[in-house]
């Protein structure tokens, strides 16, 4: 009796633990600074060029066209207006950090008001972004893709070179369509400022 007693304990603090475990995400580094788009970016000790036209601060993003994961539609962001657009942009969803941005922006980003698109830009396909919406329970969110021929990148100067994969940054346009803030994330293995970021997007959604 006693031993099956201490049998059931076991288990039932393997369940516990394990539930504890599954919740819990690897503590990723938060970096407040930014560098220029166009610049150099680290990922730990490489140095990695950006290229493509650099994005500024009070000029309308470029006319382009990125794939709507959802409904496999071209989308213009730079036709848009009415709304903030929060444009969280990552080098993969299938990577640590990049779904811990994506966690954050879909989870702690439900206190942003609804004047507020929250958006994913990534190079990965329309179905790898519809599987990982799926997945991670945040299919609320709008995942745009630029896998084609990278696009965005080239024209916002977030381009990496060598990988072609997007550079980790936040950028929030206004209702406008106008630049008004971006971080690009000086080490790439690092999180945004994505609260910063959200005091940004409220303060432009007023």
């Amino acid at each position: 009796m006693v031993v099956g007693r201490f049998r059931i304990g076991v288990v039932l603090l393997f369940v516990l633990l394990a539930a504890g475990c599954a919740s819990v995400r690897p503590k990723i580094p938060i970096d407040q600074g930014s560098i220029e788009p166009g610049g150099i970016v680290a990922r730990g000790e490489m140095r990695l060029q950006l290229i493509g036209t650099p994005l500024s601060v009070g000029n309308p993003l470029p006319s382009l066209k990125l794939v709507d994961a959802a409904t496999l539609k071209d989308v213009d962001l730079s036709r848009e207006r009415g709304k903030v657009l929060f444009l969280s942009i990552v080098p993969s969803i299938d990577t640590a950090v990049c779904e811990e941005q994506s966690h954050y922006l879909g989870e702690e980003g439900n206190k942003l008001s609804g004047d507020i698109r929250r958006i994913i830009i990534s190079r990965d396909t329309p179905f790898a972004q519809r599987r990982f919406a799926k997945e991670a329970k945040l299919a609320h969110l709008q995942y745009l893709s630029d896998y084609k021929q990278g696009d965005f990148g080239r024209s916002t100067g977030l381009l990496v070179e060598g990988s072609m994969q997007l550079s980790r940054s936040i950028v929030v346009v206004d209702k406008k369509g106008m630049v008004r803030y971006i971080q690009v994330v000086p080490d790439i293995t690092h999180l945004p400022d994505m609260e910063k970021a959200f005091l940004k997007a409220m303060e432009l959604a007023r």
